[in-house]
């Protein structure tokens, strides 16, 4: 039996959907999403078989929601909802928005506007101009600034943000991602399908709000950690090949 595309009322954000991963996020996803629904955005949150409240939080905010029946990591889940935002939707972008609370709405509305101008793919970043620099500790900046250098010495697109989960692409380039990795190491292999040559790409300022919900989970600066060794890897591994 097929499955019913995703409609909404007409108004100003419906040519996007914004795709909200979700693991144990019971605490604080029903008010993220909740926002998104309330500026009148078309929700798809992948529930990546929490074993909390989530899905019942997703389901009371008004998110159509798809579920895991078991972990599939942050590559998995987001892949799923690419999946998902193309074949139940005829949107022309889709956006990648966290569960946490971190990203903000008024930074997603602009990149929406971005976007609009005629670009492929809209990163956000942490490290340009707009409302301020994004508070962090000295030692995940570094870390951050530093993954982006690695980043950006395989040439191509220069980069001043290293895997911001704040983006928003056209949906011909989310319909050429395959994402395969598990773990953190999904952002490398998603950075090179969303940086391609052929492809229009620009960054947009955003504040990252680290909260004291996020703080407490304790994942920002391993993530961060993560995040360079990885991109680290990857180009010892692509210079080992050139």
């Amino acid at each position: 039996m097929p499955v019913p595309a995703l409609t909404a009322p007409p108004g100003p954000w419906d040519d996007t959907v914004v795709v909200v991963r979700v693991y144990n996020e019971a605490p604080v996803v029903g008010g993220v999403i909740a926002e998104l629904v309330a500026a009148g955005l078309t929700v798809i949150a992948v529930d990546d078989a929490s074993t909390d409240a989530s899905a019942t939080e997703i389901d009371k905010a008004g998110a159509f929601r798809v579920s895991h029946p078991i972990n599939l990591g942050a590559g998995g889940a987001l892949q799923t909802g690419f999946e998902a935002a193309l074949t139940l939707t005829d949107a022309r972008y889709i956006a990648c928005f966290d569960a946490d609370g971190q990203h903000q709405l008024h930074d997603l509305i602009g990149m929406i506007g971005k976007i609009r101008e005629g670009y492929d793919v809209v990163l956000g970043s942490r490290f340009l101009e707009g409302d301020g620099p994004t508070e962090m500790s000295v030692l995940r900046r570094v870390i951050l600034r530093t993954a982006a250098k690695l980043l950006n010495r395989g040439g191509g697109v220069r980069l001043t943000d290293a895997h911001n989960g704040l983006r928003i692409i056209d949906r011909h380039v989310a319909a050429e991602v395959r994402l395969s990795y598990a773990g953190m190491a999904y952002a490398s292999q998603l950075e090179a399908y969303l940086t391609r040559p052929e492809y229009k790409i620009v960054e947009y300022p955003v504040h990252i709000l680290y909260t004291d919900y996020s703080k407490s989970k304790g994942q920002p600066l391993l993530n961060s950690v993560n995040i360079l060794a990885e991109v680290a890897a990857h180009r010892v591994t692509h210079w080992g090949r050139t």
